[in-house]
């Protein structure tokens, strides 16, 4: 294989795992649901997108064609991820507003 993809493809797995890394500390350490609900959607998100790309792209260099099994597996991610994280943050904040309407 060339030594540029293969840099190329080190270097994205290396940001994805950073990334993946940081979006799972902003997890564990942030203080509220809303900011720890912040950090895996955006961060994780990057990350493993990082990763499939380079997967993509060493299976691409590797055999004859593209590799669109890992693209669709991106896409699926990136629209996935920010919905369930939407559709999370709606019903925290509907929970908190109905507990707030009972303790008046």
């Amino acid at each position: 294989m060339n030594p540029f993809i293969e840099f190329v493809v080190a270097s994205l797995i290396v940001v994805g795992a950073l990334f993946a890394l940081l979006g799972s500390v902003g997890l564990a350490r942030l203080p509220d649901f809303f900011t720890r609900l912040h950090g895996p959607t955006k961060a994780t998100t990057l990350g493993v997108g990082a990763m499939v790309l380079a997967s993509a792209l060493y299976f691409t260099a590797m055999r004859d064609g593209v590799s669109l099994h890992e693209i669709a597996v991106m896409m699926f991610l990136f629209i996935t991820a920010p919905v369930s994280a939407h559709l999370l943050a709606k019903a925290a904040l509907h929970r908190q507003r109905r507990e707030a309407d009972k303790a008046q």
